[in-house]
């Protein structure tokens, strides 16, 4: 039996009543209409899958109507047969195969060949459809993968695909991942929102599979009454949990050839993304573990540190910090070594821990970066580094400083913003340095060192950087910890920087 509704076009009542009793015992839904204009009308929202059009109408010929047809872009793909009685040669064949009938059949019509030509006609157009749908899909596909691969978090990466998938497939959709933590996040609804929810584990195999589930196995998200839920399941490596994307199945083509390969492509990002995280994670713990964990309890000093690692690597870099009480004086030291890898950080840490073996021997900081330069030159010729140095008299306030091509430490009393100029040249090169900065930090001023993730971008001059730190340093928050945070916060460094960030402000009290 055929499923598809045919519209039989034909102001011969007698002709019309043949061909939709011959169609309706074949098994099609048929309309009728008399004149061109009527069927014109109805066609529009009509759910007609097939045209049979006589070619003499009294109100304009089955040429223009079959012309209107086609060039109507809602309905232009609908496929149209000629029938004729009268119009039979060779030249109205030829004219209305050339104006855009798909098949024309002269009369005297057997019953069998008008059906095997309708079913033949709607095949055509049935695998028609499937390839074009396929193609859009495929289209869409390929802008989703993009915006999954773009994402740069977890969630977004599901939202992406979520929207994507709703846009390929349409109706409810759910998307499900897990984190490096091992929590399950999925990601509904459209616009896509992201929440917890788990899903009872099956065991899926290494690769990617299509299976059918029920609408309870996905509650998370309410489905149409009486529909099954085509989920796809992509798995990439044994140790990991599989990725699931869930659409409704009647959105499903034979094959499920786009959703299993959506499946795919967001299990690809996922796993890259939790790669990602893990080596960040990793990274992170490990610059942490070569940094000072704990600061000293220095009365009449206050003291606050931030270490803030770069938004956009996952490596670890050569940022540090130093403060230790040392023979009554409290040390102070901030640094960077160049470059973004396991060396640099394993560079930093051999510079941060020959900065405190010859701070103890007694030595001024410009001494001790004479020594530390020294130590650079002979056991890490290739690697640089700036730094900037300090000691303080608690007691006093008095201050010695020695820099190495760092930038200018920011002094903030009286309400009066400077940058002190220590000079020095940096790490790792053989050249003079000149005498130690003095000066006397006075009760309730601010010293603050900082590395240059907090005020050097990519896109812009480093002085533009200096003046935004001057301006938000103009005023120094009661508690150094807030200072510090507003730092961050106003110069753009909160874990979007393109570099890590340290910052260390001290205030005598």
């Amino acid at each position: 039996m055929n499923t598809a509704t045919v519209l039989v076009v034909d102001d011969s009542a007698t002709k019309r009543y043949l061909l939709v009793s011959w169609l309706s015992r074949a098994g099609f839904t048929v309309r009728q209409a008399e004149t061109g204009s009527e069927a014109l009308r109805l066609l529009p929202g009509s759910g007609v899958d097939l045209v049979v059009l006589d070619v003499k109408l009294p109100d304009m010929s089955g040429f223009d109507v079959c012309e209107k047809i086609k060039t109507d872009p809602a309905y232009g793909v609908l496929p149209v047969i000629h029938v004729s009685a009268h119009a039979v040669d060779v030249t109205d064949r030829t004219q209305g195969l050339n104006r855009g009938a798909d098949s024309y059949l002269v009369e005297p019509i057997e019953p069998d060949e008008l059906i095997a030509t309708c079913q033949s006609v709607l095949r055509y157009y049935s695998a028609r459809r499937r390839a074009e749908q396929l193609a859009a899909r495929m289209i869409r596909l390929a802008e989703a993968t993009l915006a999954i691969n773009l994402a740069s978090t977890l969630p977004a990466l599901l939202e992406e695909a979520a929207a994507g998938a709703h846009d390929i497939f349409g109706g409810p959709v759910v998307v499900l991942a897990e984190t490096v933590d091992g929590d399950s996040l999925a990601a509904v609804g459209s616009p896509p929102v992201v929440r917890p929810w788990s899903l009872a584990e099956r065991n899926v195999a290494v690769g990617s599979l299509v299976r059918t589930d029920q609408p309870a196995d996905w509650d998370v998200v309410e489905w149409p009454e009486g529909e099954a839920v085509a989920v796809a399941a992509a798995r990439l490596r044994v140790d990991r949990p599989a990725v699931y994307v869930a659409v409704p199945m009647s959105s499903q083509t034979p094959g499920f050839p786009v959703l299993r390969q959506l499946s795919q492509a967001v299990a690809a990002a996922v796993e890259a993304q939790r790669s990602y995280d893990e080596e960040h994670r990793i990274a992170v713990t490990l610059q942490r573990s070569l940094l000072q964990s704990q600061l000293p309890a220095v009365p009449g000093v206050e003291m606050a540190v931030r270490y803030m690692p770069a938004g956009s690597q996952t490596e670890v870099g050569g940022d540090f910090y130093e403060a230790a009480m040392i023979g009554g004086r409290l040390l102070v030291a901030i640094g960077d070594v160049a470059g973004h890898s396991l060396h640099a950080a394993t560079v930093m840490a051999e510079v941060r821990h020959a900065v405190r073996a010859y701070a103890v021997e007694g030595h001024p900081p410009g001494t001790v970066l004479d020594l530390v330069n020294r130590f650079m030159r002979t056991v890490l010729p290739a690697d640089s580094a700036t730094i900037c140095l300090l000691t303080l008299d608690p007691a006093t306030g008095e201050v010695r400083m020695a820099g190495a091509g760092h930038l200018p430490p920011l002094l903030h009393t009286a309400g009066e913003v400077t940058f002190l100029q220590p000079g020095g040249t940096l790490l790792g090169i053989n050249a003079g340095r000149p005498a130690d900065l003095t000066f006397v930090l006075p009760p309730g001023g601010t010293l603050v060192l900082y590395t240059d993730g907090l005020v050097e971008r990519r896109d812009e001059d480093i002085d533009v950087g200096l003046a935004a730190l001057r301006r938000v340093a103009a005023d120094v928050d009661p508690d150094l910890e807030d200072f510090c945070d507003r730092l961050l916060l106003r110069l753009g460094a909160a874990g979007q920087a393109d570099d890590d960030v340290a910052v260390v402000a001290l205030r005598r009290a």
